[in-house]
């Protein structure tokens, strides 16, 4: 049993997609992050600071998006999402998927909302070093961890597509572009489109992305 705890147009919309990309059976449950109240106190119990994503599968907890696609991925091997132990490939997968969190999602916000700071200041350092990173490397390669499509695509790209088209934080290159039109150009991707576009009909109060 899996289920799935999302808000539409959120932080959560890039597992919504890898779920899709694996063809699995998952339960969603759609939580109000943007509630006036603030989410529900029960919620808690499932994700600490009340945030999406988060799955509990077979019965285990698992929060924080690199954890849960990591997890994931390795669950469903079926799908060829995740570079197998022992691949070369492993590496840069791991690398490009842990960095969406650790320094790519920190770096936009803090430059999002104007915080100046040393490149030692915060673990995740300089938004500049965040962007040149990412042209060096989607300049090199098609994808996150090489010439294929894995998991860490749906959470990169995910980014990318935010932060660059609805955030406008993140600067418009033609390397981003390319990579976008790569990696979005799948059906499960569309799929997730549609669904999150109809979630937020269904739900009024995710519309406002405040």
């Amino acid at each position: 049993m899996l289920t799935f705890y999302h808000a539409p147009w959120s932080r959560s919309s890039g597992v919504f997609w890898l779920l899709e990309e694996l063809g699995v059976d998952y339960r969603m449950e759609i939580v109000d992050i943007r509630a006036k109240g603030g989410v529900d106190e029960a919620y808690r119990s499932i994700q600490p600071n009340k945030k999406v994503p988060a799955i509990v599968h077979d019965g285990v907890t698992i929060t924080e998006r690199a954890a849960i696609c990591i997890h994931l991925a390795d669950a469903f091997p079926q799908a060829g999402l995740a570079p197998a132990i022992g691949d070369p490939r492993r590496g840069p997968y791991l690398t490009w998927m842990v960095y969406s969190d650790s320094v790519f999602d920190p770096a936009v916000a803090a430059r999002a909302h104007g915080l100046t700071y040393g490149s030692n200041d915060y673990s995740f350092g300089l938004f500049e070093d965040l962007v040149g990173n990412l042209e060096r490397h989607l300049s090199a390669n098609a994808f996150a961890a090489g010439d294929a499509f894995t998991a860490a695509d749906t959470q990169l790209a995910s980014g990318i597509g935010f932060t660059m088209n609805i955030m406008k934080v993140l600067p418009d290159k033609p390397v981003f572009r390319d990579y976008l039109a790569r990696a979005t150009g799948r059906p499960a991707y569309g799929r997730v489109q549609e669904k999150d576009a109809e979630l937020a009909r269904l739900h009024p109060w995710e519309q406002n992305f405040g």
